[in-house]
């Protein structure tokens, strides 16, 4: 587990896609550079997909963390695009 503190997180577990990549796209659209969002997701899809899609809009994934089955954690630093 990675000692860095979240600036914000969503929760999108219980979402299927779209929703968890769009959840996590819009609310780093918010964010100001070097935030972190933390993301807790159940979905399989989104676990593999937010990280390619971050990484094309310029943010950086910090890591990804099994929690326990299916639920995962995400931080990603926030490339302030706003």
């Amino acid at each position: 587990m990675s000692e860095v503190t979240p600036t914000k997180t969503l929760d999108v577990c219980g979402k299927i896609c779209p929703y968890p990549d769009m959840n996590t796209m819009t609310t780093l659209k918010k964010m100001e550079k070097g935030e972190v969002l933390e993301v807790l997701l159940d979905y399989p899809l989104s676990v593999e997909r937010i990280p390619r899609n971050i990484k094309k809009q310029g943010h950086k994934l910090i890591e990804v963390e099994q929690l326990d089955g299916p639920n995962h954690r995400m931080l990603i630093e926030a490339h302030g695009l706003k």
